[in-house]
């Protein structure tokens, strides 16, 4: 009796690496569009993730959207004093 191929297999594993991009595709958008709308959640991130939040400053720097890490920490400074 002969072993039976690996194509099915690999069919199936190639597509659940693709769903798994997908998703970590749209989780990635969900968090970048959290963080472009709250300054509470880059503050949040700033203290959890800070690496993240990084991420998110250059990119923004990268598209050529200047002064969001600024307006942040003159905000998060104002209100700790």
């Amino acid at each position: 009796m002969a072993p039976k191929p690996l194509q099915p297999v690999a069919v199936k594993l190639m597509k659940a690496v693709i769903f798994a991009e997908v998703i970590g595709v749209f989780c990635a958008y969900g968090l970048f569009q959290k963080m472009d709308s709250s300054r509470d959640f880059r503050k949040m991130m700033n203290c959890r993730f800070p690496s993240i939040l990084e991420v998110y400053y250059k990119s923004n720097e990268w598209a050529g959207i200047y002064g969001i890490r600024e307006t942040d920490r003159k905000a998060w400074t104002a209100k700790q004093v």
